[in-house]
């Protein structure tokens, strides 16, 4: 699957990932899956607008930190059950959009252990800060 770029000087976007969190949801809408706890994998992608004047300050505060986007995934996926992965894509994603720095965000969200055939199932989306 081809993805376009989030990273683009033209536009003045970095790219400030967090990939393959293995984490333990309370998800799902079958009976099986209520109740229990079951693997998933969370990847999230921010295009967030630079900081033309502080390129080249070593300084946290000029970027949006990806270790607070990690501990946010974990709090909302940790907060109960949710039926859809649709649901809890969209939620991840709201909670990155606050940030005015971030221009976009994707979100993806694997179920690890529900095919029988060693498969993952889930949902990617894109969401853009409002104009």
């Amino acid at each position: 699957m081809e993805r376009a770029p989030i990273a683009d000087a033209a536009r003045g976007l970095r790219h400030v990932f967090r990939h393959d969190m293995l984490l333990l949801a309370s998800i799902g809408v079958y009976a099986q899956e209520q109740g229990v706890r079951q693997r998933i994998r969370v990847n999230v992608d921010l295009g967030v607008i630079e900081d033309q004047a502080g390129i080249g300050r070593d300084h946290l505060a000029r970027v949006v930190d990806y270790s607070v986007v990690a501990a946010r995934v974990r709090e909302i996926v940790g907060a109960g059950h949710v039926q859809l992965v649709e649901t809890l894509s969209e939620r991840l994603a709201a909670a990155c959009l606050p940030d005015a720095r971030v221009h976009l965000v994707r979100v993806r969200v694997e179920k690890l252990d529900v095919l029988a055939d060693g498969a993952t199932a889930g949902v990617e989306i894109e969401r853009r800060q409002s104009a």
